[in-house]
């Protein structure tokens, strides 16, 4: 059985991100694309203090090639 994940707002999991070496590329609405020097994209729905859905937050950490655990330990949890 897999571990649950983190539920996260976006602000959150942009604050992973920028730790991680991503840095705001531009915005489109209420998401924002962050980059890496790599060239990988991820796009995050900024929707002010709400929980991202666990799907979005799978496709992010999918886009950011980090696993559940990886987020874990990132957050300190």
């Amino acid at each position: 059985m897999s571990e649950r994940q983190p539920r996260l707002t976006a602000r959150e999991i942009i604050r992973v991100l920028e730790r991680r070496g991503f840095f705001l590329a531009r915005s489109s609405g209420s998401h924002l694309i962050y980059k890496n020097p790599e060239g990988r994209r991820v796009t995050v729905p900024a929707h002010a203090g709400k929980t991202l859905h666990p799907k979005v937050l799978q496709n992010i950490l999918r886009d950011m090639d980090l696993t559940t655990e990886e987020l874990k330990v990132e957050l300190g949890r």
